[in-house]
C-alpha cells in the first residue's frame, strides 16, 4: 500500500455497487469482469495484484468473487478498503434476495408460482450439473490421487445425502502428506475443531443460524456452488428448516440474481426467520471470508506458494468438488420426478454446452415460462 492510488475509495465502492447489481455469471465472470475492468481498462489495479488477490482466494475459504473483492479493495486503502468494497459487492444482491423472499413468502402457495419453480427447479439441476462438471475438470485434471477423493466423497454425499466435514478436512490432510510427506506444518490442524463441534451446540434459531452459517462460510473453498451440499445437509436434513422443494428453489434465486452465488443464504436465512434470519445467515456467511481476507492479505507474498499449505487446500478443494457432484445427484434424484422435468434438465444442459454466449439468468427465465405450459396448457 506504498504507491499513491489513481482512483479513489469512493469510486472503488461504486465500481463494485455497479459490479454487484449487475454482475451476471457466476464467480469465473465476475472475477473476469474485475480483471477487465480494473486491471485493463482502468489501471487502477496492476497485474501482480490482482494475481494475489487471486492467489489468496484459492488458498482461503471463502466464495471467489466476494474474496477478489475485498482484497482488491485491501490493496491500497486497507481494512476500510475491503470493507467497504465487500459491502458494496454483496448488499445490491442481498437487497434482491429479500425482496423475492417476501415475495415467495406471500404468493409461494399460488399454483402460478409453483408452476414456476416446477420449471426452474429442473433447470437448475442442469445449471449445476454442467457447472459441477466444469468444475472437476478444472480442479482435478489428470490427478488420479485428487480423481480418489473425489469419486469417495461423492458417493460418500450421495449416499448420506448430506456433506461430512471431517472427511473433507481428512482429504486435504491426506493429499498433503501424499504430496509433501517429509514436511510438517501443524497450522492445518486449527480447522479441525470446525468439524466436530457445531452439531453439540444448541441455543436460540438465531444463534444456530449464525453458527451454522458462519461453518458454511468457512468451508466454501472456490465456488460458490461448494455451498449447496453444506446447505443441503444442514438445513434440509439436519434442522429441517426448509423442505426440499424450498431449498431447490433458494438455489433457483441464486442463478436468476446478480452478485456471488452465495447470496442464496440470504433468501434462506428470509424463509427461516424473516428479515434477522436474512442478516444473521448473510453475514455470517460473508465473515469468514472477510477475516480470512484481512488478516492474511499482509502475508500473502511470503506464505502463498508455500507448497504444503497448497496440496492441502488442493485436497479439501477435490473434495468440496466430490461433494458438490454427490449433491447434485441427491437433488436431482429429488426434483427430477417426471419425464418433463428430465427434459427441461437436458434441455439446458445441451443449450449451455451449444450457445456458450446464453447466461443463466435468461436460461432460468425460460424455463419459467416452459413451467407455466406445462402446468397450465398440458
Amino acid at each position: 500500500m506504498d504507491k499513491m492510488p489513481s482512483y479513489t475509495l469512493r469510486q472503488l465502492v461504486l465500481y463494485f455497487l455497479k459490479l454487484g447489481y449487475a454482475g451476471f455469471g457466476g464467480p469465473v465472470a465476475l472475477v473476469g469482469y474485475m480483471h477487465r475492468d480494473l486491471v485493463e481498462t482502468r489501471s487502477w489495479i496492476s497485474e501482480e495484484e490482482y494475481r494475489e488477490a487471486m492467489t489468496l482466494a484459492q488458498l482461503a475459504p471463502g466464495p471467489l468473487a466476494a474474496q477478489v473483492s475485498i482484497y482488491l479493495g485491501y490493496v491500497h486503502y486497507g481494512i476500510w478498503g475491503a470493507t467497504l468494497a465487500g459491502l458494496a459487492f454483496v448488499l445490491p444482491s442481498f437487497i434482491m434476495v429479500l425482496v423475492l423472499g417476501i415475495t415467495y413468502q406471500h404468493f409461494g402457495g399460488l399454483p402460478w408460482i409453483q408452476a414456476i419453480f416446477y420449471g426452474v427447479g429442473a433447470a437448475v439441476i442442469g445449471i449445476i450439473t454442467l457447472s459441477s462438471f466444469r468444475l472437476t475438470q478444472k480442479s482435478l485434471k489428470n490427478d488420479y490421487w485428487l480423481w480418489g477423493i473425489f469419486s469417495i466423497v461423492c458417493i460418500v454425499t450421495f449416499i448420506a445425502e448430506q456433506e461430512i466435514l471431517w472427511l473433507i478436512l481428512v482429504a486435504g490432510l491426506f493429499y498433503w502428506l501424499i504430496k509433501s510427506p517429509s514436511q510438517a506444518t501443524p497450522k492445518v490442524f486449527i480447522f479441525l475443531p470446525f468439524g466436530v463441534v457445531p452439531t453439540l451446540y444448541s441455543g436460540s434459531k438465531l444463534t444456530q443460524l449464525a453458527w451454522f452459517f458462519t461453518k458454511a462460510g468457512t468451508f466454501v473453498f472456490g465456488s460458490g456452488l461448494a455451498i449447496v451440499p453444506f446447505l443441503y445437509g444442514g438445513i434440509v436434513k439436519e434442522y429441517q428448516w426448509l423442505t426440499e422443494q424450498q431449498f431447490i428453489d433458494a438455489v433457483a434465486v441464486a442463478m436468476i440474481t446478480p452478485g456471488p452465488v452465495v447470496i442464496t443464504v440470504g433468501f434462506i436465512g428470509f424463509l427461516i426467520e424473516g428479515f434477522s434470519g436474512a442478516c444473521v445467515a448473510a453475514a455470517a456467511t460473508f465473515l469468514p471470508c472477510y477475516l480470512f481476507t484481512i488478516l492474511f492479505a499482509p502475508y500473502l507474498k511470503k506464505y502463498g506458494n508455500n507448497p504444503q499449505l497448497k496440496a492441502f487446500v488442493t485436497g479439501i478443494t477435490a473434495a468440496a468438488v466430490g461433494a458438490i457432484a454427490g449433491s447434485v445427484l441427491v437433488l436431482g434424484k429429488r426434483t427430477l420426478t417426471d419425464t418433463p422435468t428430465w427434459m427441461i434438465a437436458l434441455a439446458v444442459v445441451v443449450v449451455m454446452l451449444k450457445f456458450k454466449k446464453i447466461k443463466e439468468p435468461s436460461i432460468i427465465l425460460m424455463a419459467a415460462f416452459v413451467g407455466i405450459f406445462l402446468k397450465y396448457f398440458l
